[in-house]
């Protein structure tokens, strides 16, 4: 799936969520979608989580 539908289906979620649930739902959804994010960018490999945090043998 292309990332332009992706986008599309998130952004119809978010839709959804902003008018069926209210600013407070739309705000967690949004914050739980970002969490989503990087963990998916973590688990790709593109979010060196090493470089953030720094690695367990350098302390």
């Amino acid at each position: 799936m292309s990332a332009t539908r992706w986008c599309l289906a998130v952004g119809v979620v978010l839709g959804i969520v902003l008018a069926f649930g209210g600013w407070f739902a739309f705000l967690v959804t949004v914050l739980f979608g970002l969490i989503g994010l990087l963990v998916g960018m973590a688990a790709d490999g593109k979010l060196d989580m090493a470089g953030m945090f720094g690695r367990a043998s350098s302390r």
